[in-house]
């Protein structure tokens, strides 16, 4: 669907000329005193996360595309790239890694996605904000050690490393933040 530029958003998808679809990053709109108003917009290409930044007039037209987002959860990977369930219907959608991208670490069997498709095809994975891990190991806490802003690195269950209090020992338990990996809180279960 054809819309003018001035009205893209950021985490809009687009589709350029080359057929590539493009998240948009920002979109910033320039009227200058004298000339032409123009809208900036920076984004990401899906297929391979390459940045590009195009200058349209704020008239321009620009093919935007509309992704469904649908609820899906992981079943397993595979050769072939990761396999995800939706729930509604029971159909089954493989992933490739370039998608799901440094993330893939933190897929736990039977965890709910939310899965961004374009004409059946996955472009974008939203994975849940905290996921809980065990600390597989760690060094042992120092005598003397302030609490304070002193943390120590610990490899998870899942392969993961994660910097976490000195309290934390092996076998227990954390949540870990998703998107960066960071130590959240001592899992309450």
């Amino acid at each position: 669907m054809k819309v003018i530029a001035s009205s893209i958003r950021k985490g809009n998808i687009i589709e350029r000329d080359d057929g590539q679809l493009y998240v948009v990053l920002t979109a910033e709109s320039f009227h200058p005193g004298k000339g032409t108003p123009t809208t900036q917009i920076d984004m990401r290409r899906l297929s391979d996360g390459v940045k590009t930044t195009d200058r349209y007039k704020t008239t321009e037209q620009v093919e935007r595309a509309y992704v469904e987002d649908s609820n899906f959860s992981y079943l397993y990977q595979d050769a072939d790239g990761y396999t995800f369930m939706n729930g509604e219907n029971f159909d089954q959608v493989i992933v490739p890694p370039a998608v799901i991208g440094d993330q893939a670490i933190y897929l736990q069997e039977g965890m709910n996605c939310v899965l961004s498709m374009f004409n059946g095809v996955a472009v974008a994975i939203q994975l849940p904000a905290r996921v809980t891990l065990e600390v597989v190991e760690t060094e042992p806490a120092m005598k003397g050690q302030t609490a304070s802003s002193s943390y120590k690195p610990a490899k998870l269950s899942n392969g993961a490393r994660a910097m976490v209090p000195p309290h934390i020992s092996p076998g227990t338990r954390i949540v870990v933040q998703t998107e960066d990996g960071s130590y959240v809180e001592r899992a309450k279960d």
